[in-house]
This record gives C-alpha cells, sequence and structure tokens, in this order.
C-alpha cells in the first residue's frame, strides 16, 4: 500500500501535462488533418496505460487464497418489469422497505471506495436495474471515477433501446441481455408479461451503437429450453453476440433439481454434433465462461459451468445487493450489512476493515451442486438480475419462433425485427415435428405433421374401436395384486420398443366464449396457447398425477387444438411418443384432459355453460399386445 502515494504523485503530473479520461489515462487531443482514434482503439489506450501505472492491489479486496476482487457488482433494486415464473419463489418475495435500500449517494460512496483499492469494473444489476429512475446519472456518476475501465449492466431488455443511447453517453461499456427462449409465445409465458420484441429490439440497438460483443445470456433448463441451443448458436454466424448458456443454479425458492439441470459437457456435445469444427478460445484471466467460436462466424458461443466445473479459484467477484449487504460469494449465505456501517457514521477505515474482515472469510470454493440446493440464500431476484429457473415451464418447439406469429393475430412483431433476424435460424431437421402451426385458421398446435388432417380434431361421435392386429385384453386388472391392494406393474421385463399414443377431447364453449377464444380477446390472455402449453406440462408429469404410472422419458410430445365454428367448440388432439417398456396413452391421454381444463379455466369468467367430453384414446403402437386405432 506504500506505493499509493507515489502512484497519485504521478496521477498529479499527468493531469497537469496532458488532457486525461477519468480513470486517468491520456486522452490525445485530436489535431485537424489526422485520423481520428476510433472508440475500440482509446479504449485500448486507456487500458495500456492503466496496466502501466497500476498501483498494488489492496490487501483489504485480497483472500487469504490470494485472490485479488476487482470486479464488483451493484444492485439497484429489488424490483422488475417482468414477473418470470422462474426468478421468484411461488409464494411471492417480500421486497425491502424502500428505507432500508442503498440510496444514489449510498451507492456511489461505496463504488468510490471499492474502486478506491483497486476494483476496475462494476456491473448494475437488480431486479431489473433500467427501471431505476436515475440509473443514466449513476452511470454517468460512476464513469467519473478514476480507475474503473468499464461499467457494464445487465438487463431483461425491456427498456434497453430507449435508454441505450443515454447510457452509452454516459459511459456505459458492457451490456449482458438475459433471455431464455426465442420462441414469442413461451418468451409470454415464462414472464408472464409481453415484451419479447422489446427485447430483440434491444439487442438490435446494442449492435447498432457498436457494443461488440452484445452478451446474451441463456439459462438451460431441460423441458424448457434445451431444445434452442442450436437456434441460439445460429445468431452468432451474422451477428457480434456472444451467446452464453449457464447451467442452472439452486437459488432459495426455485426448486431446483439436478435432472432439469443440463451440463456444459451435454450442451458441448449437442453443439458439436452440428458443428464439429467448432473451436475453443483461450480462457480470459478470471473468466467465469468457456469460451467457443465457429470458424466464419462473428459472434461466439460461451459456458458459464457454475455447477458442473465451478471457477472458485479464479473467482474475483463481489456483490452489493440493494439493501446494501456485501456477499463474497454468490453461493454464500453469509452477509454483512455495509448500508448499516454506512448509516452508523462508520469512516473509511472502518468500512475498509469490515470489508476486508468479509473477503477475508470468503472459502477456498462453493459447496456442491447437491450441497448449495440444500442451503438457505436468497431469492435470485434479491441478489441481482433473475437468471435461475423454478419448475420448468413446458418445453416448446423452435425451429421457427416467428412462426407462432400466425397462432394468435393480436401478437405483432416488427418488420425490421423479422428482417434483421432473418437468415440466422440454422438449417437441420428438427426433432420429431418439432415446429408451430402457421396455419391461417386460428388453432394452435406444438407440432405440425406435413400430413396431418386438417378435420382429425373436428368432434366424433362415439366410434367403436378397431385393433389392427391382436389385442388380447387380460381378464383381470394388473395394478392389483393378489390380496386385492394397489400395485405398480412390474415392467422390468419387458422389452424397450417406441411407444406412441395419440388422445383427443372436445370443449364445447358456446358462442359468446368462442369467440371471444377465436379473436383472442379473454382478459386472461391467449387461451390456446396456454392451454397447449399446459397439456405438454401434464404429459411429462403424469406419472406425479396418476399415482401408479410409470413415469416415462417422454421423447415428443404434441398437442394441437383447433376450433370447430360449427359446435363452438374447441377440439384438442395429443400424441406422445418414447422408447421404453411401458406405453405412453396415459401421458397422451392426461395432455388432452389437461388442456381441456385449463380451456375451461380461461373461459369460465365468460361463461359456465361449457361441456368437456369425448376424451378418448385415437391410438397406441408399440406395445406386446399389438396396435390400437379408433375409427
Amino acid at each position: 500500500m506504500a506505493a499509493r502515494p507515489v502512484s497519485r504523485m504521478l496521477q498529479r503530473v499527468l493531469r497537469s501535462s496532458v488532457r486525461r479520461c477519468s480513470s486517468g489515462a491520456p486522452v490525445t487531443q485530436h489535431r485537424p488533418g489526422e485520423p481520428s482514434r476510433t472508440a475500440a482503439e482509446e479504449l485500448s489506450r486507456r487500458r495500456q496505460f492503466l496496466r502501466e501505472h497500476a498501483v498494488p492491489f489492496s490487501a483489504f479486496l485480497t483472500d487469504s487464497f490470494g485472490r485479488q476482487h476487482s470486479y464488483l457488482r451493484i444492485s439497484l433494486t429489488e424490483k422488475c418489469n417482468l414477473r418470470c415464473q422462474y426468478c421468484m419463489p411461488e409464494e411471492g418475495v417480500p421486497l425491502t422497505p424502500k428505507a432500508d435500500l442503498l440510496t444514489t449517494e449510498e451507492i456511489l460512496t461505496l463504488a468510490r471506495l471499492f474502486v478506491k483499492e483497486g476494483v476496475d469494473k462494476i456491473r448494475l444489476t437488480g431486479g431489473e436495474p433500467l427501471i431505476r429512475p436515475d440509473v443514466v446519472d449513476i452511470v454517468a456518476q460512476l464513469h467519473r471515477l478514476e480507475g474503473l475501465r468499464t461499467i457494464g449492466i445487465t438487463t431483461n431488455g425491456i427498456n434497453l433501446a430507449r435508454l441505450l443511447p443515454q447510457l452509452q453517453k454516459a459511459g456505459l461499456s458492457a451490456i449482458n441481455i438475459s433471455l431464455d427462449t426465442l420462441v414469442p409465445a413461451k418468451f409470454e409465458f415464462i414472464v408472464r408479461r409481453k415484451g419479447f420484441h422489446k427485447v430483440m429490439e434491444g439487442i438490435h440497438k446494442a449492435i447498432e451503437l457498436g457494443y461488440s460483443p452484445v452478451k446474451v445470456n441463456c439459462v438451460v433448463m431441460r423441458g424448457l429450453n434445451e431444445d434452442e441451443l442450436l437456434n441460439f448458436v445460429a445468431l452468432t454466424k451474422g451477428l457480434p453476440l456472444d451467446v452464453r448458456f449457464i447451467e442452472y443454479m439452486p437459488f432459495d425458492g426455485n426448486k431446483w433439481n439436478f435432472k432439469k439441470m443440463v451440463s456444459y459437457k451435454e450442451m458441448l456435445d449437442t453443439l458439436q454434433q452440428q458443428w464439429p469444427e467448432l473451436e475453443k478460445l483461450p480462457e480470459e484471466e478470471s473468466s467465469t465462461a468457456k469460451a467457443f467460436k465457429i470458424p466464419g462466424f462473428r459472434g461466439q458461443v460461451s459456458f458459464i459451468t457454475s455447477m458442473s466445473e465451478h471457477f472458485c479459484g479464479t473467482c474475483n467477484r463481489l456483490r452489493i445487493t440493494a439493501d446494501g449487504n456485501l456477499k463474497v460469494c454468490l453461493f454464500g449465505s453469509s452477509e454483512v450489512s455495509l448500508r448499516d456501517h454506512l448509516r452508523a457514521g462508520a469512516s473509511e477505515e472502518e468500512l475498509l476493515r469490515i470489508i476486508g474482515a468479509a473477503v477475508g472469510r470468503k472459502k477456498r470454493q462453493h459447496a456442491g451442486m447437491f450441497s448449495i440446493a440444500q442451503m438457505k440464500n436468497r431469492p435470485m431476484i434479491l441478489i441481482e438480475l433473475p437468471l435461475m429457473l423454478q419448475d420448468s415451464p413446458p418445453a416448446i418447439s423452435s425451429q421457427d419462433p416467428f412462426h407462432v406469429q400466425g397462432i394468435r393475430h393480436r401478437v405483432s412483431f416488427s418488420n425490421r425485427m423479422s428482417t434483421w433476424w432473418k437468415g440466422c435460424w440454422v438449417s437441420r431437421t428438427p426433432p420429431l415435428g418439432q415446429r408451430w402451426s402457421n396455419s391461417p385458421q386460428r388453432h394452435c398446435s406444438s407440432h405440425l405433421d406435413s400430413d396431418a388432417n386438417p378435420k382429425c380434431l373436428s368432434a366424433v361421435s362415439g366410434a367403436p374401436a378397431t385393433p389392427s392386429g391382436p389385442l388380447p385384453t387380460s381378464d383381470h386388472l394388473t395394478h392389483v395384486d393378489t390380496e386385492g391392494r394397489a400395485a405398480m406393474v412390474d415392467v422390468g421385463g419387458k422389452p424397450d420398443t417406441e411407444r406412441v399414443a395419440v388422445a383427443s377431447a372436445v370443449v364445447l364453449l358456446g358462442p359468446v366464449a368462442f369467440k371471444l377464444v377465436q379473436e383472442n380477446q379473454l382478459k386472461k390472455g391467449d387461451a390456446l396457447v396456454v392451454a397447449q402449453l399446459a397439456g405438454v406440462q401434464a404429459a411429462k408429469l403424469t406419472s406425479q398425477l396418476i399415482p401408479l404410472c410409470h413415469h416415462v422419458a417422454l421423447s415428443h410430445v404434441q398437442v394441437r387444438l383447433e376450433l370447430d365454428a360449427a359446435r363452438h367448440a374447441v377440439g384438442i388432439r395429443a400424441s406422445c411418443r418414447a422408447w421404453g417398456p411401458t406405453g405412453v396413452e396415459m401421458e397422451a391421454l392426461t395432455a388432452a384432459a389437461v388442456a381441456a381444463l385449463t380451456l375451461y379455466d380461461m373461459c369460465k369468467a365468460v361463461s359456465r355453460d361449457i361441456v368437456l367430453g369425448e376424451i378418448k384414446l385415437l391410438s397406441k403402437t408399440g406395445g406386446q399386445r399389438g396396435d390400437f386405432h379408433r375409427t
């Protein structure tokens, strides 16, 4: 620390002889006739100067393992303008009273202290930081701090296009945008708000203003969006994006389940099957990301491997929550209140001792993923921008997210944005039928077969079942043991075969509710989309709903809904596919039934005279007893 006065003397000499930027790095005045430097060149010169004139790093920010903490994340607010299902616990999050949150002056006071001790990067988070009214002023004030090289922000992107020009002028130098899906309908389902097009416009604005790379954070979770990996990567072909796939992490209230986590190696294997030429990039010092690039692509792909391959050994991050608590580890439950000490009149030296003690207690590494899941910690919304997922919303296919516009008339996506993204999708054969319907007739489908019969969902009177082969039936109930007690069938000795089942249901809405559904005017939202999502989710949860059903790893779920104007009804057709020793007819029937129930729930405020009926199995193939088809 003794070298600090020498460094300050050097800065005063520089201050007197040359114009400089807020970090202390000299800025050459542009002379007429000389080519002007680009912003990137000027930033490079500034960083070089800071490296050459760096002061010894603060002992207060160096832990007992020698890690120097030069990166500070500050949460500006606990509030958010979205209501993501995966962000908060199901029962909601009690927000801190305004009086207990850090004021702007307290934020800047702490930032100045940390930068003075060696922090050279600050990232502003939330909640959603861009809903804070004075966020532009905070960025401008931070930009004046000598020694601060990078000011970043992590945002959900809703307000980004509107505020980014002001933020850039104030000094914002890095942007991370959270986006977990490229399917507009899935986006709306996850966040319970519209806004997909605003996020896309924010990404477009960031590229337009020269940010490179624009980082896009995507938490990957099995059953939610792992089918979109290739589509996200394809965006980097023509755009300067760094798509960052983040392993799903446990936080208080998010019902973490190991089975829902898609590991880095699994994601990487998926990418390498499509692009064998994928190249690993050198890792930057203290980086949390493993970066890769496809030759010829403008952007890159990264993986944040917090769960499967932690990076604790090079961690240089500290966090200050919106209520002023210092967290030295994202997964740690211990915190120390800097706010309370500030308001009690603590001196700079006293604050440094408190910070130094907290940093000194930082452990070598966080606990393993299963231990973390049992630890008490804040919900992510109360630490910083939500990244972690709750119980998974249903999988929705994503081969072409823009085709979802054909599902409902009210969804609009600007031609400019559509043109911008056009051509960025990877050309590949989708997994069994993973694409949205784009028929001009209003209907909703999680899959559309090329040979699908458009009348297949029309109401059909009870027709006799016709087996397509020998179909011997049992003369006793297979789910009851010899003593009459309920028992699960042992399928251990059955061979694995491809199992497919299709079921249907009909919901008679009546003319009023039918018209509102047809025109998508229900106050609750798009009834067809919500019912389709519920059906897919129900298929995956059948074994949890029906006690003696085996859990089946479904390889494909399709739920299709179509309007029948003649009967003021909605026809539902659900199909499920799996490879295993047991059939999937219960999954198909559950999907159809729950989709029908969801339609009732969406429409019950309009009419109680809604009839659910004709729930039946249409076909079943792959079992030992032969195939079944209802004609």
